[in-house]
């Protein structure tokens, strides 16, 4: 926890967005029934709350607005293996694929993998190459495999879990949303875990506009701010790809006098991202680094659905620009007070 100093302005503090999170409340396990979960619904003007289920999500959305969701999938990307000169255990986890089998990757411990050591994994099934060491230590990994790399990922690899998740995920598909389409992420947009395939045809029936965006969301998510300055953080880049048909049904609906809604923070950072200052999105497909904190002003998205977040993160912040830090930290307040269920495989927020 930062101390707030006299020299940051409020709001610009990291300390400004630390609130207290007895451990117990940390969701463990995801539920059986995704639209189970409670939901907190949230008027950003008035700051009135409502506790509801997320099925109840439905009753919020009206004909002729535009749901946009991040049909990104996570991918099996932590691999164990073995360093083949010592036989050291170590760990790979893969983060963004640079160019067809290299890699740059998080490895442990990063002492025992310098440039040239080389890893097995599977009995030989896959083996790794350590290139050269890039940005944070992070390592660029050549891969050598017969077949189908996703087809040995899919063999040896596991679902790499937030590291406050200590149980073991029995089903690793619950970690992915029911319309997850693209590999490539390591972490998981779930705002997203929350729909069932009924609940979206339900919607879809209602009259309600269904759009998809991809971006491939990194560990950098779970990155600790280690700045007292929110305006000093640097912001960890994402791939991202937006289509000329979602394009044109976002600038439609706004054309129509209709809202946008995003699920989750990564949908809600692509039409950022990809949007102009008029509020007119393109597509295209592009690497970001937006960082939403309060004083920014939102351009596409007019609602949001989302999870609770860690304490001091970027991602409470982008929460607190949409609907101001006060009235936030005071639905913060309330959901530990009514216990509910933070973080991956939590409860959800509806702020409009």
């Amino acid at each position: 926890m930062f101390q707030n100093t006299e020299k940051v302005p409020v709001g610009y503090s990291t300390a400004d967005y630390w609130f207290d999170l007895p451990k117990e409340l940390i969701a463990q396990d995801p539920l059986e029934d995704r639209a189970s979960s409670r939901l907190l619904v949230m008027n950003k003007d008035t700051g009135e709350l409502e506790h509801k289920i997320f099925r109840d999500i439905i009753d919020y959305l009206k004909p002729g607005e535009t749901l946009v969701l991040n049909n990104t999938k996570v991918i099996p990307a932590r691999l164990m293996g073995t360093k083949i000169d010592t036989g050291a255990s170590v760990e790979i986890l893969l983060l963004k694929r640079r160019e067809n089998d290299i890699w740059e990757t998080l490895v442990r411990p990063g002492k025992k993998l310098r440039p040239g050591a080389k890893v097995t994994f599977g009995d030989g099934l896959l083996t790794a190459e350590i290139l050269e060491v890039v940005d944070e230590g992070n390592r660029l990994v050549q891969f050598h495999y017969d077949g189908i790399f996703e087809e040995v990922l899919d063999r040896l690899g596991e679902m790499p879990l937030p590291p406050y998740i200590t149980h073991k995920l029995e089903n690793p598909e619950m970690y992915n949303t029911v319309y997850a389409k693209f590999d490539g992420s390591a972490a998981a947009p779930t705002a997203g875990l929350h729909f069932t395939n009924e609940l979206l045809e339900e919607i879809a029936a209602k009259g309600v506009n269904i759009a998809y965006v991809t971006l491939h969301v990194g560990l950098g998510t779970f990155r600790p701010v280690k700045v007292d300055d929110v305006r000093e953080h640097h912001m960890h880049t994402e791939w991202y790809h937006v289509t000329q048909e979602t394009a044109d049904l976002i600038n439609k609906t706004h054309e129509n006098g209709k809202r946008v809604v995003c699920v989750g923070t990564t949908s809600c950072r692509t039409v950022e991202s990809a949007s102009t200052p008029d509020g007119i999105i393109h597509a295209g497909a592009d690497n970001t680094s937006i960082f939403i904190y309060p004083g920014y002003k939102v351009k596409i998205m007019d609602g949001l659905i989302t999870n609770f977040h860690l304490p001091e993160s970027t991602l409470i912040m982008l929460v607190s620009a949409f609907c101001g830090r006060d009235k936030i930290l005071h639905a913060y307040d309330v959901a530990v007070k009514d216990k509910y269920r933070f973080f991956s495989f939590g409860d959800a927020m509806y702020l409009y």
